[in-house]
């Protein structure tokens, strides 16, 4: 085992200042350097005095028994420390409103400032117009701006600054589950800067915030245009559950690739059912000349980010800024990389419904430049009259998903067919619906794009401003 030791002063005064705690966190995080330099800023307030609401704006929920539902009427989407970070939240699960209405300051509104409380502390969101009507958990800890003291997005922006984040994580306290509570940021010093420049960061944050909605219903109303295109409108709100137990079935037709009785769910063949009823092409004969496999597996070699490439995995490629490892990328094959339009479908994992097993995203502009782990299956078109943007729109329905779920096969970690998936029926909308539909996916990811980048010139300035401003 390496032994690595780190010199760094710790003064007598930041115990006191830290109550005396004598784990290493707190002295090493950068935490402490980032509070004074703050607090010897010309104005710094406390972030208790820029908040308003529900327990004066900062808080999260008791522990609650959940009951999930499927039926929308019954219930709301359900936010989690780890949910808040999706980019797409068509999957969220959803709690059941008899539970969400009597916890209703649970409900998250715009322009609110999510901060993972429980795990992994510090991860945060930043409430977009498409949330209301949204619950979230007891793990999520909600930062409430004052709009007559303070711009929402401008306080967001400095709590996940590379000042704000360590004084929250440093916060922590427990064993293997590590928590913050309420009371830990109220004293938070925010330092304040001229109005000009704080309404320019919130308004970036802002725009930023309704182009991450404007991806969501993007996605979404391709979607539901290739089913309208294509004649099948009743996929479009399919109910999986709503369908009944797959029990006591019979198969006499399923040759020598499967016996496994989910490779043949009498509803995943009904959804198949329908598609060949309309003008349709295998996934298998569409990707003929194009990409239908697992990744390579690879030998992994860290890097500093100057000299390195991020590795995505399967968990962290449906958020909206995903974590990985930082990989040395002189040693990386070149099928860890995804060209334009790749559309990548999370392949190993196991059955629970909350599992990204089987969900699809597709790389384009920025995520380029990353790599992808093995895990992954990789599609990619070899027709020119069937682009990957037009696949994903229907690879990342309700209806692909379950039909990739019942191609599951192994043990305890599940994977997709390698044969069964060839035959999956991808329906055709006519030429002119199908440039449309691509049109919108694409519209949609260059929105997502437009957001990162609008956080990232934010948040440089709000960086600019603390590290220019005299002490």
């Amino acid at each position: 085992m390496k032994i690595v030791s780190i010199e760094k002063p710790v003064q007598a005064d930041w115990f006191l200042d830290q109550g005396l705690r004598l784990d290493a966190s707190p002295y090493l995080s950068g935490a402490i350097e980032a509070r004074k330099r703050l607090e010897a800023l010309p104005n710094t307030v406390r972030l208790d005095s820029v908040t308003a609401g529900h327990k004066g704006g900062i808080f999260n929920g008791p522990k609650f028994s959940r009951v999930y539902l499927d039926d929308p009427v019954e219930s709301v989407p359900f936010l989690g420390s780890t949910d808040m970070l999706e980019t797409d939240l068509s999957y969220l699960p959803r709690l059941s409103k008899q539970i969400a209405n009597a916890l209703d300051y649970l409900e998250v509104e715009p322009g609110m400032s999510l901060i993972s409380c429980s795990g992994t502390i510090g991860r945060m969101a930043y409430v977009r117009p498409d949330m209301v009507g949204f619950w979230s958990s007891q793990d999520v800890l909600k930062v409430q701006s004052n709009p007559d003291v303070i711009p929402s997005g401008y306080l967001y922006m400095f709590l996940r600054s590379r000042f704000g984040v360590p004084m929250i994580v440093s916060s922590a306290y427990g064993g293997i589950i590590q928590h913050i509570e309420p009371h830990h940021l109220v004293d938070l010093p925010v330092p304040r800067f001229d109005s000009s420049l704080e309404q320019q960061i919130h308004d970036m944050v802002e725009e930023s915030a309704h182009l991450r909605a404007a991806f969501q219903v993007g996605l979404v109303a391709a979607t539901e245009d290739l089913f309208h295109s294509v004649g099948l409108p009743e996929l479009i709100d399919y109910r999986w559950h709503d369908e009944g137990p797959d029990l006591g079935f019979e198969v006499s037709d399923f040759g020598a690739q499967s016996i496994r009785a989910l490779n043949f769910s009498p509803r995943a063949r009904r959804i198949i059912e329908k598609l060949t009823a309309v003008d349709h092409r295998t996934l298998g004969d569409i990707c003929g000349g194009g990409v239908l496999s697992r990744g390579v597996r690879f030998k992994r070699i860290d890097s500093d980010a100057e000299f390195g490439v991020t590795l995505i995995g399967q968990r962290q490629a449906f958020w909206i800024r995903p974590e990985g490892r930082v990989l040395a990328s002189g040693s990386l094959p070149p099928e860890v990389y995804a060209g334009d339009e790749t559309i990548l479908v999370a392949s190993r994992g196991t059955l629970g419904e909350r599992e990204v097993f089987c969900r699809a995203f597709m790389v384009t502009g920025t995520w380029l430049g990353n790599a992808y782990s093995e895990d992954f299956l990789r599609i990619v078109s070899g027709d020119e009259g069937v682009s990957g943007a037009y696949l994903f729109a229907f690879l990342r329905s309700n209806v692909a998903f379950r039909i990739f779920r019942s191609l599951s096969t192994g043990g305890k970690q599940q994977d997709i067919h390698e044969r069964l998936r060839k035959n999956i029926p991808i329906p055709l909308a006519p030429e002119a619906d199908r440039m449309r539909i691509e049109e919108t996916v694409r519209q949609a990811y260059l929105d997502r794009d437009r957001a990162d980048a609008l956080e990232d010139e934010a948040l440089a300035l709000l960086t600019d401003a603390i590290e220019g401003a005299e002490v």
